[in-house]
């Protein structure tokens, strides 16, 4: 008996997505070329722009000699299409939300259908008493500042005590003082506030500082005893997505990975990397930060499932 392994498309995959126009094409795109059929729902703000997108798209399929509802847009832009989406048992192989934490946790406490957890970063960047304190301040000045509204952008620094009284005073010069267009709010733990207390732009932690999503130029600042304090502090707020260890010490860093449990784990380097062409596979659909199927960047093989073929000549068991 010839037995093999091959990947086939997963069928329809349905797209709930808000106001990026770009998803519709990057997520048809993806759906056609992993041979499988789309389903796209977008927020009433950008309806239009995917309407135009989607209708350029189908006469390119026309065109290539392919069926036009490889690609489908759902007219109806009410909360009702959505839940009619989440809930459409046998006709919706996959549903992954793109969007706010809001439109993602909907989608995963009410879909009756396979769906993927994807987007929401409380993403963290630990520098560790062996650190290179300006690479630290480079790393964590990108991960931040670059672009703070995406899921990859980092919104807690945790910091080894050691080093504490002189990190944070030159992570406040950095990102507070150093910056006049847009400095970043620092929101300190008790330990942290003792060293910045008083400054312009620090803030006390407040509760749920900690789990926030800030998306926008906020941080949490926490002071932590190393790098198993900084595990078990990510292992309770962390999202899952990315996070990030800045160390010269070869033992802290493969305990940091191996002891984090998230979709991307960093060292010496930002978590602004996460993102499927970063990674070499192209536009993604998502990122993942769940286990099952799939994790990080979904690409085109992420949209695959696959089955067994078995070839005999009259074999029986």
């Amino acid at each position: 008996i010839e037995v093999t392994k091959i990947s086939v498309p997963l069928g329809v995959v349905a797209i709930i997505y808000e106001s990026r126009p770009n998803v519709t094409s990057d997520a048809a795109a993806l759906c056609i070329k992993s041979g499988n059929v789309c389903v796209l729902r977008i927020g009433k703000e950008a309806y239009r722009s995917a309407c135009a997108i989607v209708d350029a798209m189908k006469r390119g399929l026309e065109k290539a000699g392919l069926s036009e509802y490889f690609i489908n847009l759902v007219e109806d832009t009410s909360r009702q299409s959505s839940v009619d989406i989440m809930t459409a048992t046998g006709l919706v192989d996959l549903l992954i939300p793109r969007g706010g934490a809001g439109l993602i946790n909907a989608c995963v406490q009410n879909a009756k259908v396979p769906c993927i957890q994807t987007g929401t970063g409380i993403c963290h960047v630990y520098v560790d008493e062996a650190a290179d304190l300006e690479m630290a301040l480079d790393i964590i000045e990108n991960a931040k500042c670059s672009r703070p509204s995406v899921c990859n952008a980092m919104e807690v620094c945790l910091v080894h005590r050691d080093i504490a009284a002189r990190f944070l005073p030159a992570l406040y010069q950095r990102l507070v003082k150093g910056r006049e267009v847009n400095p970043v709010l620092l929101k300190l733990d008790e330990e942290a506030w003792g060293i910045l207390g008083g400054e312009q732009g620090c803030v006390r932690a407040e509760d749920g500082d900690f789990d926030t999503e800030f998306l926008d130029y906020v941080m949490a600042v926490k002071v932590v005893g190393g790098v198993q304090e900084a595990v078990e502090h990510i292992s309770r707020h962390s999202t899952g997505h990315s996070d990030c260890i800045v160390t010269e010490d070869a033992v802290a860093a493969d305990y940091f990975v191996g002891a984090t449990d998230s979709a991307a784990v960093y060292v010496n380097a930002s978590t602004r990397f996460t993102d499927g062409g970063e990674f070499g596979l192209g536009c993604e659909m998502g990122i993942s930060t769940q286990k099952l199927h799939a994790r990080g960047p979904m690409g085109l093989n992420e949209l695959t499932t696959y089955k067994y073929v078995v070839r005999g000549s009259g074999q029986v068991r």
